[in-house]
C-alpha cells in the first residue's frame, strides 16, 4: 500500500467523518450520519495499519481484536439510560491514549531539527496535559452520572484560585520543559497537576450542568486526538480531532445559551454552588391523581404535549409513551412532544429513546418551536422532567437556576407530572409547579402509570 494511497484514504475518511456531522444533525438522516462514520472509521483504520510506515501489524491487530470483543460484550449490555455514563467513560480512555501516546513521542525530538525540536516538545507537553485532564474529568463524570459520586457540587476553598493556580504553574513547567527537554521531571510534575486539575474541575460542577460537561468533555477528547495527531504526525487524526473538538465546543456553547448560562461560569461552577435553596421550604399542597382521572382527563382533551426527561428513561416508559401516542392520534387528538436542550443527562438522550420507540419525527419538537403553544394546549403530560419544566426559573431570581430558559408548561390547563416521589430532581432545586393549582402529581413508576392510562383509554 502506497503513501499516496494512504492520503487519498484519509481524504475520504474526512469527508465521511464531515457527512456522518451533518447526518447526526437532523433525526431523518441520524442512522446514515451514524454509517458514514462507521464507514470511515474503518478505511481509516485498514489504511493506518496497513500502511508502509506501520510496524509490529500482527500486535496491533491482536490489541485491536482483544478491544473489540470487550468493547462489544460492554455496549451489549449497556441500556439506554446508561448512555451518558457510557460516553463519559470512553471520554477518558481517549484522553488517556493521548497521554500515552505523548510519553511514547518523548525524545522523538533527538532526531529533528533544532526549528522544529522545540514545536514537537510543545506538542508533546499539551498533549499530555489535555489527556490527562480528560481523563480524570471523565472519569469523575461518568461517577457523577452512574450515582457512584454525589451529583453535588463539590466546594473547596478558594476553588477558582486553585484552577488558576494549576494552570500558571503548568505553563512555568512547560518554559522548563523546553529549555531543557532531556529533563522529565516538568513532565511528570504537570501530569499529576493535570489530573487533579480535571478531578477537580468537573467535581466542581453541580448536577443540572452535567449535560454541558458531557458535551465538554466530548470536546476535551477531540482536542486530545488532535495533539496525538501533531505528536503522531497523522493528519487524518489531527482533522478528527478538530472535527469532534470544534462540535463539541460548539454544542456546549448552544446548550449554555439554552441555559442562559456562559461557558466560563459552568467551567467556573454550576448550579447551586454559590447560591443554595433548601427543598424543606414551605410550597403549599399538592394534588394527586390516579391513571384512571389522567385517562378521562386525556378523554376530554383535544391537544397534548408529553415532556419526557431522565425519569422517563429510568423507567423506560418511551414504549408505553409510544402506545399512548398512537392511541390519542387515533382518537383524533394532537399529540406533539416538547424537548428541552438539557433533558437528561446527555444532549439529545431524549431524541434518541423516542426515536427507538417509533415515535414520529415530525411531533417531536424543541423548546423554542413549542414553548408558545403551552398557553393553548389541554393537557400537558411531564414524564420523569424536573429542573427544565421548573418555573423557579422564570419566577425567581433567587433561585439558583434563576434565568435558564424552561419550558412553561404551567400556563396549559392541565399539568400532570409523572414522579415517584416529591423528592427535588437533578439539581437539587424544589420545583413549585408540583404545588400549582392547575398541576396533579401521579406517583408511581412511569411505565406502570403510562401502561394504565393506555388500558383505561
Amino acid at each position: 500500500m502506497s503513501l499516496s494511497f494512504v492520503h487519498a484514504a484519509y481524504i475520504v475518511s474526512a469527508l465521511l467523518f464531515i457527512m456522518s456531522l451533518a447526518g447526526l444533525s437532523k433525526h431523518e438522516t441520524a442512522k446514515a450520519g451514524a454509517w458514514y462514520g462507521i464507514i470511515g472509521m474503518a478505511i481509516a483504520l485498514i489504511v493506518t495499519i496497513f500502511s508502509p510506515e506501520s510496524r509490529g501489524t500482527v500486535w496491533i491487530i491482536l490489541a485491536m481484536l482483544i478491544g473489540a470483543i470487550i468493547g462489544v460484550r460492554k455496549a451489549m449490555k449497556v441500556e439506554m439510560t446508561e448512555m451518558p455514563e457510557l460516553v463519559a467513560i470512553l471520554h477518558s480512555f481517549v484522553g488517556l491514549a493521548a497521554v500515552l501516546v505523548g510519553f511514547n513521542s518523548y525524545g522523538l525530538h533527538e532526531t529533528m531539527a533544532p526549528a522544529m525540536e522545540n514545536i514537537h516538545n510543545v506538542e508533546v507537553f499539551l498533549g499530555i496535559f489535555i489527556g490527562a485532564v480528560t481523563f480524570t474529568g471523565s472519569l469523575v463524570a461518568y461517577g457523577k452520572l452512574s450515582g457512584k459520586v454525589k451529583s453535588r457540587a463539590l466546594m473547596l476553598p478558594h476553588r477558582h484560585k486553585l484552577n488558576l493556580a494549576a494552570l500558571i504553574v503548568s505553563a512555568l513547567l512547560l518554559i522548563v520543559f523546553v529549555k531543557d527537554p532531556s529533563n522529565l521531571f516538568p513532565v511528570l510534575l504537570m501530569l499529576i497537576i493535570a489530573l487533579a486539575f480535571g478531578w477537580h474541575l468537573v467535581s466542581s460542577i453541580g448536577g443540572a450542568d452535567m449535560p454541558v460537561v458531557v458535551s465538554m468533555l466530548n470536546s476535551y477528547s477531540g482536542w486530545a486526538a488532535a495533539a496525538a495527531g501533531f505528536m503522531l504526525n497523522n493528519d487524518l487524526l489531527i482533522t478528527t480531532g478538530a472535527l469532534v473538538g470544534s462540535s463539541g465546543a460548539i454544542l456546549s456553547y448552544i446548550m449554555c445559551k439554552a441555559m442562559n448560562r456562559s461557558f466560563i461560569s459552568v467551567i467556573a461552577g454550576g448550579f447551586g454552588n454559590d447560591v443554595q435553596v433548601s427543598s424543606d421550604v414551605e410550597q403549599g399542597e399538592y394534588h394527586e391523581t390516579s391513571a384512571k382521572d389522567v385517562a378521562e382527563l386525556l378523554k376530554d382533551s383535544q391537544s397534548v404535549i408529553i415532556v419526557p426527561g431522565y425519569g422517563m428513561a429510568v423507567a423506560q416508559a418511551q414504549y408505553p409513551i409510544a402506545d399512548l401516542t398512537q392511541k390519542l392520534r387515533a382518537m383524533g387528538k394532537e399529540v406533539r412532544f416538547a424537548i428541552h436542550p438539557v433533558a437528561g443527562r446527555l444532549p439529545g438522550h431524549m431524541n434518541v429513546l423516542l426515536a427507538e420507540a417509533k415515535v414520529p419525527y415530525d411531533i417531536v419538537h424543541e423548546m423554542d418551536e413549542i414553548n408558545e403553544d403551552f398557553p393553548s394546549t389541554d393537557v400537558v403530560l411531564v414524564i420523569g422532567a424536573n429542573d427544565t419544566v421548573n418555573p423557579a426559573a422564570a419566577e425567581d431570581p433567587n433561585s439558583p437556576i434563576a434565568g435558564m430558559p424552561v419550558l412553561e408548561v404551567w400556563k396549559a390547563a392541565h399539568v400532570v407530572v409523572f414522579k415517584r416521589s416529591m423528592a427535588v430532581g437533578y439539581a437539587g432545586v424544589q420545583n413549585p409547579l408540583f404545588f400549582k393549582d392547575n398541576t396533579e402529581m401521579l406517583f408511581g413508576d412511569a411505565k406502570q402509570s403510562v401502561e394504565e392510562i393506555v388500558k383505561d383509554l
